[in-house]
C-alpha cells in the first residue's frame, strides 16, 4: 500500500468510485465526521448531488463525459480552498482518474468493488429495475474499472455497512 503525503495548503480529494448501488455514498456518509476530525474541514458530495446541481438528467456516455469535466473543475475548486472533499460518484472512466492524479495534489482513490449481479439481486439501486432505464454503467456502458486505486473495499453485501466504513477509515489512516 503506497503512502500519501499531503500538501498542507490543499484539501484532500477522497474520490469514492464504484458501480451504482455499490455503497459509495452510504459508506462515505459514515466516514465524513471522522475524516473531518482527522484532516480538517470536509464536505461530502455524491454524483446524484452534482446531477441535481447542474440539472443533468440523461445518462448517455456523452453526457457522462460532459459531467466528468464538471466533477474535475468542482473538485479542484473545493480542494484549492484547503477543504477536503469526499466525492462519491460512479465516474468509471480512466480519464477522470488520470486528470485527478495530475491536477489534485492530495488525491486518494477509493474503489468500492461490488458485483453488478449482486447489486441487482439485492435491489440495491432502483435504476437496474426500471423498464427502459437507459444507459447504465455496468450494464450497457462498459465501465473502466480503477487499475491501481489507493484503497479497495469489497462490498459483498454480507457485511454491515458500519463495518465497511470502519474498514475504509482504517485503510485511509494507514496511507495518510
Amino acid at each position: 500500500m503506497k503512502r500519501i503525503n499531503l500538501n498542507g495548503k490543499k484539501g484532500t480529494l477522497f474520490w469514492v468510485t464504484g458501480l451504482s448501488g455499490s455503497g459509495k455514498t452510504t459508506i462515505s456518509k459514515k466516514i465524513k465526521k471522522n475524516i473531518e476530525k482527522l484532516y480538517g474541514p470536509t464536505i461530502l458530495v455524491s454524483g446524484d448531488d452534482i446531477r441535481r446541481i447542474f440539472n443533468f438528467k440523461k445518462y448517455t456516455a456523452e453526457e457522462r463525459l460532459s459531467l466528468v469535466v464538471k466533477y474535475c473543475k468542482f473538485s479542484k475548486f473545493i480542494t484549492n480552498q484547503n477543504i477536503n472533499l469526499i466525492f462519491a460518484a460512479v465516474g468509471m472512466m480512466d480519464s477522470i482518474r488520470n486528470w485527478y492524479r495530475k491536477n489534485i495534489p492530495n488525491y486518494v482513490e477509493i474503489y468500492i468493488r461490488a458485483d453488478v449481479n449482486k447489486i441487482i439481486k439485492n435491489k440495491k439501486k432502483n435504476i437496474y429495475h426500471k423498464k427502459n432505464a437507459g444507459d447504465i454503467v455496468g450494464i450497457n456502458i462498459k465501465p473502466e474499472y480503477p487499475k491501481k486505486p489507493d484503497i479497495i473495499i469489497h462490498n459483498t453485501f454480507k457485511k454491515n455497512i458500519n463495518l465497511l466504513a470502519k474498514q475504509l477509515l482504517n485503510k485511509i489512516k494507514k496511507i495518510i
